[in-house]
């Protein structure tokens, strides 16, 4: 095989022979040899690949051909069963190659046994949700014929249902080899078939959990890999920051109580002590939450009011008698698991509460799911860059968007790796032709209460030339309220459907957005990024601002703190080019395929105004950039124009 992989990538090489409408990218071939490189010499690459590159088969191809055992790391479960249920068997059935593959994800998305059967016996804990009993009960019937437990398998489970957490395993409650049910273990048997593979299909958080934790599951995933590719490692640095900071919340403790009468119950036993101490823990956690006087929201921890903080040793010492309680029972390996959790979680809270300010930052996220207690580090750059190099074996990152232009110092700073080897490949995209950049005229500044309205009326003519067929996305969920109510006020009776985010959960919403083909979606946050919507039912991608991250964000204050202490500029280190990084995630959803076309508007002025809105120009698509909506009105009604009369004919077509 040479080099270049040009015998595979061929247009009458083996993908061309399994794959209709197969076109030679060079790109894509391009990205294959970089990769192929890497894992030759064992060594570190950041490879920004422009959408259209096809990087999951520029990845694929090298790693299959490598013969080194590779673990895949994907962002999303959604691409991580794509990979392992089509990607890879494919090209592995192209290539003629036998090859073991694997599938791991975390914890909780395998049926715990022990906990099932937990559950069964104590229905009653399970809180008052409206068919409870009828939901378990099809979790046992399923779990008498499923191979692998995955719970995607039931199709009809919601993650929000109240059943989840109580057939499920986290690390804290597992018991480990001591299980009644551990020879039948769904978890422990993904991990075992994960060590014997050739490739292992496993998500971000899981592979970060492993480096940082070491006890996700039942060994270190990593020992035995010669390659770990990260698929969409834009989100590494922020999950990174989660493992190697320090979280205690309310939904632990109360999981932790909700287990101690089911585990008394299974072991035989009654003990008024331990009642007595969860009722306690119980009273805690409720004067814990009468303590922040302002309700939901995010807080510092300096702004804790003493109601709150007096709380906290409180809570530790009950968490800590039931631990010794517990201790003295001496009565099997679920209550001695219980008692151990609730050592943990004292020790942890008491942590928490004592760690420096130096050297990261602390605050408590106050929701109606709970409380959340959390520490995040002013730095992880220096502790990612320790895993990696403690680890001899290729590290590949690669997305749509690392680099700034051609610069990708902003993320590999982030990851510890400056000294990577980098390489940005471009799209194959025709974007002169197939798209423009409308920015509108005389927009006020975004905090102006003219703005959302402004926005609307200035997309207005644009959804009325193109029928719909839209995705209008927010910087905030408060831009995306202003929007939908400007919408309602220009539109009272839209000549098209109109979808907003929270309406359905986030992938019926897409698939309701395709189906229709003229819909107009509003949204936020997760449509940003991740989101494929190929052909006519999208050609018009309208941002409302430039998506600079909350300044109130926690997580935020202690990069931007980092920053500061090391004599660094917070704003033009970070700030800017995580927004130009995060513009070019909602740009990119317009163009996905050689025959889309579209608009981008972008309605920030700041863009024009202000020096650094060049930099977010140049990292846009090289599409002509104008300023009069009738000309972008124009380019939409002749591309739809153009497609009537092959629509007429597909529709006319027996």
């Amino acid at each position: 095989m040479n080099g270049d992989y040009r015998d595979v990538f061929n247009a009458d090489g083996p993908l061309a022979r399994v794959l209709p409408g197969y076109l030679y990218r060079p790109e894509q071939a391009a990205m294959a040899k970089a990769v192929g490189a890497a894992l030759a010499r064992l060594e570190p690459l950041i490879v920004e690949a422009g959408t259209g590159t096809g990087k999951t088969f520029a990845y694929l191809v090298p790693a299959l051909l490598s013969g080194r055992s590779v673990i895949i790391s994907t962002g999303t479960r959604t691409l991580q069963d794509q990979l392992f249920r089509r990607d890879v068997p494919l090209l592995a059935g192209a290539l003629g190659l036998p090859v073991k593959i694997a599938l791991l994800k975390g914890r909780t998305n395998y049926l715990c046994r022990h906990r099932m059967e937990l559950a069964s016996s104590q229905g009653s804990l399970l809180g008052g949700e409206r068919g409870v009993t009828r939901t378990l009960a099809r979790v046992v019937r399923w779990a008498a014929t499923t191979q692998a437990g995955d719970l995607s398998e039931l199709t009809d489970l919601p993650e929000q249902s109240s059943v989840w957490p109580q057939i499920t395993s986290t690390r804290e409650n597992c018991l480990g080899s001591e299980c009644p049910q551990f020879s039948r273990c769904h978890v422990f048997e993904a991990r075992r078939n994960a060590q014997a593979a050739d490739i292992v299909v496993v998500n971000h958080h899981l592979l970060l959990a492993d480096l940082a934790l070491k006890d996700e599951g039942f060994g270190d995933l990593l020992p035995g890999a010669q390659a770990v590719i990260l698929d969409e490692a834009h989100q590494v640095p922020d999950i990174a920051a989660q493992f190697f900071g320090r979280v205690w919340s309310v939904r632990q403790v109360q999981l932790l109580m909700r287990d101690i009468p089911a585990e008394l119950t299974n072991a035989g036993v009654r003990s008024t002590a331990v009642a007595q101490a969860v009722i306690d823990v119980e009273s805690k956690l409720e004067e814990l939450r009468h303590g922040l006087q302002r309700g939901q929201g995010r807080y510092d921890w300096a702004s804790l009011p003493d109601a709150f903080l007096d709380v906290l040793p409180e809570l530790e010492t009950a968490l800590g008698a039931i631990a010794t309680q517990l201790e003295g029972l001496g009565a099997g390996a679920g209550l001695a698991n219980c008692g151990r959790r609730a050592g943990a979680l004292a020790n942890s809270l008491a942590a928490l509460a004592e760690m420096s300010d130096d050297t990261g930052l602390r605050w408590v996220d106050a929701s109606t799911a709970g409380l959340v207690l959390q520490y995040t580090p002013f730095e992880i750059a220096e502790r990612l860059r320790e895993y990696v190099e403690s680890r001899p074996c290729a590290w590949v990152f690669t997305s749509a968007t690392l680099a700034i232009g051609e610069d990708f110092s902003h993320f590999s700073a982030r990851i510890g790796l400056p000294e990577a080897r980098t390489l940005r490949i471009g799209s194959p995209f025709d974007y002169p032709t197939q798209a423009r950049i409308f920015l509108p005229p005389r927009m006020p500044q975004p905090q102006d209460p003219a703005f959302a309205a402004r926005f609307i009326e200035v997309c207005a003519p644009l959804l009325e030339a193109n029928g719909g067929r839209a995705f209008l996305l927010y910087t905030s969920y408060r831009g995306l309220g202003e929007g939908v109510r400007a919408l309602q006020a220009r539109f009272p009776n839209p000549p098209f459907p109109v979808l907003v985010q929270g309406e359905a959960p986030r992938e019926a919403l897409l698939n309701r957005f395709r189906e229709l083909g003229n819909a107009v979606l509003l949204a936020t946050g997760s449509f940003w990024e991740g989101v494929d919507v190929k052909g006519e039912a999208l050609s018009i991608v309208a941002i409302d601002k430039l998506p600079f991250a909350s300044p109130d964000d926690p997580l935020l204050k202690a990069r931007l703190e980092g920053i500061r202490r090391r004599g660094g500029n917070p704003f033009f280190e970070y700030q800017l080019p995580q927004a130009v990084l995060a513009l070019k995630q909602g740009v990119g959803r317009l163009i996905r395929d050689f025959e889309d076309f579209g608009v981008i508007v972008i309605g920030d002025p700041r863009l024009k105004t202000k020096v650094y809105g060049r930099v977010f120009l140049e990292a846009l698509p090289p599409s002509p950039v104008i300023s009069d909506a009738g000309a972008a009105a124009a380019f939409l009604a002749a591309h739809q124009a153009r497609l009537r009369p092959a629509l007429a004919r597909a529709s006319q077509a027996p």
